[in-house]
């Protein structure tokens, strides 16, 4: 009988994520984990609206604050939710926001056409997202979500459609597992596009 993966093997597994002197390193904090009710509160704030669904922080800032929250593929209401791995900082999501304008994702879909070996990476990203997605649904009870099913986020396996996804995957899981989410975090990092001199919400306890 196969050993069933859960999220909290993916937990205990994941690698280290990015290491920068600004935000979008990895912090000291445990890797990905429950969410607290002060998690909760700061991606809310960090979002503008209450956050859906979410069971854990799958990366913090530097600064301590989540960066990337999980949420399970069904939310509480029964709407199907592919980001597993939902990019909550207003900082980084302008940064990536920025690179989209530039015509980034263009190129980065230029050299999927012309690199198969980028290509083979991006499908086992793809291939990646939905399995720790069938984890978090396994870990959190939630059933088959057919709507979704074969779909993850950003366009991946073939599109580049939203870097804001693929980072999300990348910070989540660490290097070396999205190549293009990697990428995409490589450039903010070298033009100092998300910088946390301060956390970027206060919560009112603060």
């Amino acid at each position: 009988m196969p050993t069933r993966t859960t999220w909290a093997s993916f937990r205990l597994t994941r690698p280290a994520a990015l290491g920068t002197s600004g935000c979008g390193a990895v912090s000291s904090a445990p890797r990905a984990e429950a969410i607290a009710t002060s998690d909760r509160a700061a991606a809310s704030a960090q979002l503008g609206r209450p956050v859906r669904g979410a069971v854990g922080v799958g990366h913090r800032c530097v600064c301590g604050l989540p960066d990337v929250i999980v949420t399970p593929p069904r939310l509480p209401d029964g709407t199907p939710f592919p980001t597993t791995f939902y990019l909550t900082c207003p900082r980084a999501s302008a940064a990536l926001s920025t690179l989209e304008s530039e015509g980034v994702m263009n190129q980065m879909a230029a050299d999927l056409d012309e690199d198969e070996t980028l290509r083979d990476a991006y499908l086992e990203a793809h291939r990646d997202y939905l399995r720790r997605r069938a984890a978090v649904a396994v870990e959190f009870g939630v059933g088959p979500v057919p709507e979704i099913e074969e779909v993850s986020a950003g366009g991946m396996p073939d599109r580049v459609k939203c870097l804001h996804a693929l980072a999300g995957h990348a910070l989540a899981a660490g290097p070396g597992v999205n190549p293009l989410g990697d990428r995409a975090l490589a450039l903010v990092a070298e033009r100092g596009l998300w910088v946390c001199a301060t956390p970027c919400v206060h919560l009112e306890s603060e």
